[in-house]
């Protein structure tokens, strides 16, 4: 028997060191070929770390919140024949395991309202035997979906790598059992003493670093603008009618990134990136849209690129792409970096008004409310109408506050003439 070691990859970019965020393997596991064995955060994505061998986990070079750098050790594994190192120089001493702690659980958007939290689920079937202070491996939404059906994370048998627990093991879970309808009712009044301490790690970590880079060094405001939306909904709801079947369903997104393009030509300020140390602004031709999406590890931003030379439904079938890799974590670097301005909703979620934060070195960053019915005053009639606010943020270093407000009246009046944006 051998040992191999495996250091700290070099992702490319340049990168010196990276963040190690989550351990998929302990000491003692017996691991197999491209099994995933670790992530790592980089500053601009997650990446998995899988195993070129079979073998035994003999140690672990880390803990998940340290910063570890490139070509360090990050694991050895004993494995069958010689390895890759000698066995009087082991170049990694086997560390204590922390125990997995959940992330922050942020507001995932979705079309409807989230459940309200179920009562606590009792399982008549198997359930697996843990310790009460251990935590099982599961991401920030399956321990929320957990939190939501009222069930003891620990009692449930995860089927992922590493026994990891996944969503699909929740309702397996609920389905040996059924709800406990005879709980007291005084349950839900109990004093509660218990503290829970959260580690900042991984994708949190930057999320947190990024935010407030942007609002410590831009010049943040902001400016709101509500939008008649009846007549672009409409001609959704037709363009769907007829080309869904064939061309895909339309969101309101691609009508909005459309919207962006045409806007941006008469306002080349806006579509630009700041450069604060060297006092450059850089304006671009090419319009690449930055969409935020909500993923299990955090706010992500995969970009369309080259909005400005595609259809609709060519930015539907991006933006639908996009968000999928970003929400199963299989975003490339690539993906998530290089946008020249950002759209950012929270779709029936979001609100009156918002204020959302620029994505440095971007200048604009475009959010979009939830659309409501609200009676509206049409030639001195009133008519009920679909109404949707913008609320943006510009960077006031380089954005005038005419120039932000002249630019989404131009959105407006794209919008609510919706013909605009296809005359060219």
């Amino acid at each position: 028997m051998g040992t191999h070691v495996i250091k700290m990859p070099d992702i490319g970019e340049g990168i010196a060191e990276v963040e190690l965020s989550q351990w998929h393997v302990k000491v003692g596991d017996m691991v197999v070929e491209d099994q995933v064995l670790a992530d790592v955060m980089t500053d601009k994505a997650m990446v998995d770390i899988p195993s070129p061998v079979h073998g035994k986990v003999l140690a672990l070079g880390g803990q998940p919140g340290e910063v570890m750098a490139v070509g360090s050790v990050l694991i050895s594994i004993e494995v069958e024949g010689a390895g890759n190192v000698k066995e009087s120089t082991q170049p990694v001493v086997a560390v204590k395991e922390a125990p997995v702690v959940a992330s922050k659980v942020e507001a995932v958007v979705e079309s409807k309202p989230m459940a309200a939290p179920r009562p606590a689920a009792v399982c008549q079937g198997p359930m697996v035997a843990r310790e009460a202070d251990e935590r099982p491996l599961a991401s920030p939404a399956v321990r929320k979906h957990a939190l939501d059906l009222g069930i003891q994370l620990r009692l449930v048998r995860g089927s992922g790598p590493a026994g990891r627990v996944l969503h699909e093991d929740l309702e397996a879970y609920l389905a040996q059992g059924q709800s406990n309808a005879s709980a007291p009712a005084t349950a839900a009044y109990a004093q509660r003493n218990d503290e829970e301490q959260i580690p900042v790690i991984g994708m949190r970590r930057k999320i947190a670093q990024r935010m407030q880079d942007a609002t410590q060094r831009a010049a943040h405001f902001s400016y709101v603008e509500e939008i008649d939306v009846t007549a672009v909904e409409e001609l959704r709801a037709h363009l769907n009618e007829k080309h869904g079947a064939t061309r895909g369903k339309l969101t309101l997104l691609p009508f909005l990134v459309r919207a962006l393009v045409v806007a941006l030509r008469d306002f080349p300020q806006i579509n630009a990136r700041y450069d604060d140390e060297a006092q450059v602004i850089t304006r671009l031709g090419a319009v690449h849209v930055g969409v935020a999406t909500q993923a299990d590890i955090g706010l992500m931003v995969p970009v369309v690129r080259h909005a400005e030379a595609r259809s609709l439904w060519d930015s539907a079938a991006e933006i639908s792409r996009l968000a999928t890799a970003a929400r199963t974590g299989k975003a490339s670097r690539d993906e998530l970096s290089g946008s020249t301005i950002t759209l950012t909703s929270l779709g029936a979620l979001g609100g009156i008004v918002s204020t959302p934060v620029l994505n440095l070195p971007e200048v604009a960053i475009v959010g979009v409310n939830k659309i409501v019915e609200r009676p509206m005053v049409v030639k001195g009639q009133i008519v009920i109408r679909k109404m949707m606010n913008l609320s943006s943020s510009f960077d006031h270093r380089v954005v005038d506050g005419m120039d932000a407000a002249q630019f989404i009246q131009a959105i407006r009046g794209l919008l609510e003439q919706p013909a605009t944006l296809f005359v060219e």
